[in-house]
């Protein structure tokens, strides 16, 4: 899909949102100002959180939201070794209680779970994005289906 707005990004998190039950994991691709997390406050709010209380945790690298279910924002953009992952406990947070969110998930490494939801968010210029999202179950209200993409 494309998304010419924000908001249309944001609503696109929604839509994903919708269809998360407790373990999913959705790894947030794309490079910086890409709206990966306009993405994550649209995923967040249809988790019963209010969109201005989602922050990239750029420098807390995780943030954790009381929403139906526990909501677990990861930010990996400054981690630099594997070995920096250890003291985060992703393990107590990725397939787990709640809905993990990671962005710049390629420094996942051995945490990188098997059948998480991969959302490419893509600058196109302007306000518009293309989001791209693959591996969402087949009752998605989206319609991406499994192992397909949205365009």
């Amino acid at each position: 899909m494309v998304s010419t707005s924000t908001e249309e990004t944001r609503l696109a998190g929604r839509r994903l949102g919708r269809v998360l039950r407790p373990g999913d994991c959705i790894l947030l691709e794309g490079d910086l100002g890409a709206g990966k997390t306009v993405f994550a406050k649209g995923v967040s709010q249809e988790l019963g959180m209010e969109p201005e209380e989602v922050r990239s945790p750029t420098f807390t690298l995780v943030n954790v939201y009381p929403g139906r279910f526990p909501i677990y924002h990861i930010d990996l953009y400054r981690i630099q070794k594997p070995e920096e992952l250890l003291q985060l406990g992703l393990e107590e947070m990725i397939g787990t209680d709640g809905v993990a969110i990671v962005e710049w998930p390629d420094r996942l490494g051995a945490y990188r779970p098997e059948g998480a939801i991969r959302v490419v968010l893509k600058d196109l210029g302007g306000d518009r994005r293309e989001i791209r999202i693959e591996g969402a179950r087949e009752e998605d209200p989206g319609g991406t289906g499994d192992q397909d993409s949205v365009r």
